[in-house]
């Protein structure tokens, strides 16, 4: 009496007609579960290439700050009406000067070209440079030779435990 076992060979036949199925079309990944933030009352559109959006204050305390928004709007800023973005529903203003303008709580929308805020930041940043310059002669024109004053600006960060340097 003879027993047929099944071969290696007679295996693959069988497994090649019963393959599995993926099942990674049935299968829907894991949602990761929303976390809830605080509203933002500033919620700005995305500025058009080449441009930066700041928020601009009008009033203070019930007062309105003409010098400060008009300072900015003869520095080339300019303001941000809502009708620009029809898609999107921002606050707006809905009367007296700034009607029409995306604003809240005393403060309007404004644009500025990419290159003026570039200018603006390298100005105050000469300026700057320009101040520590004159206090670092003041201070050498007023020290002795006797006792030097050691102008230290390296910084460090250190997490606890000692300094090492």
């Amino acid at each position: 009496m003879e027993k047929k076992q099944p071969t290696r060979a007679s295996q693959a036949k069988k497994s090649d007609s019963t393959k599995v199925e993926a099942q990674s079309k049935t299968v829907a990944p894991k949602e990761r579960p929303k976390v809830w933030t605080p509203p933002s009352y500033l919620d700005t559109p995305n500025a058009p290439n080449g441009y930066r959006h700041r928020w601009v204050r009008t009033e203070i305390l019930g007062f309105v700050d003409t010098k400060n928004i008009q300072g900015r709007l003869r520095s080339g800023y300019e303001l941000v009406r809502s009708d620009e973005y029809p898609e999107e529903d921002f606050p707006t203003i809905a009367d007296g000067k700034y009607a029409g303008v995306i604003g809240h709580g005393g403060l309007v929308l404004t644009r500025v070209p990419e290159e003026i805020a570039q200018q603006r930041t390298e100005y105050y940043a000469r300026q700057a440079q320009d101040q520590q310059a004159a206090i670092d002669a003041d201070l050498a024109k007023e020290q002795h030779k006797s006792m030097p004053i050691n102008v230290d600006r390296d910084t460090r960060v250190t997490f606890g435990g000692s300094k090492k340097s």
